[in-house]
């Protein structure tokens, strides 16, 4: 079987077509299992995976187009597909420090039954590892093998994971700290459906619980010192930075083409013409338009030079999420404010799309750290 990667202009068209679902999954909750199957259907899930596997063999520029288009219509299914496309941008790559034949496993799964993958990394009182310490998620030596105790929260996609990378610390005298991929059918490991947020409401974002979960001894798949994680990867750092904010950018885009059509259609007696007359909405579309081009330019730079073998500084890569997200969240701000109080009822999406567009500020890198190194670096401290 092999991944035939459909034209932008298709996945475009089907971003359009789940955003209705959408809707309805945000006010309730609920998983987008169905449009996770539709993503399939398309090829998407399987779009980084390689050729020689049977996947679409794309690098970042085209996952970060996909990501964006996608997010238009269903963030929530978008941010699911960005993390599975993300660790198969990783795990194939030369020098990954995953068994091949392991790494080949997975990436014929999402070939061949839209197999989803995330990395679950956040704890109850650590926060993210980002910022240091060691994991409480313990894995302990049995046998050949290993059993994994702990809890993750914020665990993107969890219903419908097919596998966890979890971060974990091993129990030995000197403690490892790595990942370990845990199969989420293994005995011993369940779903506490916790989630429950202001924005991206779908995501599916609950806490997994390991209680002497059984892994394979070759599914640790990358055990460093603790001090072998201290720095971020410069290639993780860039695949995560350009999908997110491509998903935040394609939030941001979706909320401007409603505002073009309210513009467009909404005509007050007192004015007698549509308020797309008015000079004062050509300027505030305008420089809409005009951060939407600077995101794109950020996006496709720093996904060229990743595709190129030439994945910037950390550092750089942060500068990117945090800027396209910034004006992703200023366009839907600015439109919110000049839509009064249309922008805020429940049957626009506009309410919902300021929602989403915020939870730009709770992925890593967070504000505050991107520009705290930044300044320490220029410092020399």
């Amino acid at each position: 079987m092999t991944v035939a990667v459909p034209p932008p202009d298709t996945v475009r068209i089907l971003g359009e077509r789940l955003a209705a679902g959408a809707a309805e999954n945000d006010r309730t909750g609920a998983f987008p299992h169905r449009h996770i199957a539709a993503l399939h259907e398309a090829g998407l899930l399987a779009l980084t995976v390689p050729q020689r596997l049977g996947g679409g063999g794309a690098g970042l520029a085209r996952a970060a187009q996909t990501v964006g288009a996608i997010g238009t219509g269903d963030p929530a299914a978008a941010l699911v597909l960005a993390m599975t496309l993300l660790q198969h941008g990783l795990i194939h790559r030369e020098g990954t420090p995953w068994p091949r034949a392991l790494a080949d496993a997975v990436g014929r799964e999402a070939v061949a039954r839209g197999a989803l993958i995330n990395a679950l990394r956040v704890e109850p009182d650590l926060g993210t590892p980002a910022r240091g310490g060691l994991p409480a998620t313990i894995a302990h030596r049995d046998g050949a093998g290993w059993r994994i105790t702990g809890r993750k929260i914020y665990s993107t996609g969890a219903p419908g994971l097919a596998y966890g990378l979890v971060f974990a610390r091993t129990d030995e005298p000197e403690p490892r700290v790595g990942n370990w991929l845990v199969p989420f059918d293994a005995p011993g490991l369940r779903i506490e459906e916790s989630w429950d947020h202001l924005g991206l409401r779908a995501s599916g974002s609950h806490d997994v619980v390991f209680e002497d979960v059984a892994v394979p001894g070759d599914h640790a798949v990358d055990l460093r010192p603790p001090e072998g994680w201290r720095r971020p990867d410069p290639l993780q750092q860039a695949w995560s930075c350009t999908l997110l904010a491509a998903l935040y950018d394609g939030v941001a885009r979706a909320a401007q083409a409603w505002f073009v059509h309210f513009l467009n259609t909404r005509a007050p007696g007192s004015l007698g013409a549509p308020l797309a007359s008015l000079p004062r909405f050509h300027e505030a579309v305008g420089e809409n338009e005009r951060l939407f081009s600077v995101n794109a330019r950020l996006v496709a730079s720093l996904a060229t030079e990743t595709d190129g073998g030439h994945p910037p500084a950390p550092q750089e890569a942060g500068f990117v999420k945090l800027t396209v997200t910034e004006n992703a969240i200023q366009a839907v701000q600015r439109v919110s404010e000049l839509v009064g109080n249309a922008a805020l009822s429940r049957k626009n999406p506009l309410e919902r799309h300021l929602r989403d567009v915020l939870c730009a500020r709770i992925h890593w890198p967070q504000g505050d750290a991107v520009r705290s190194a930044a300044g320490r670096a220029a410092l020399g401290a």
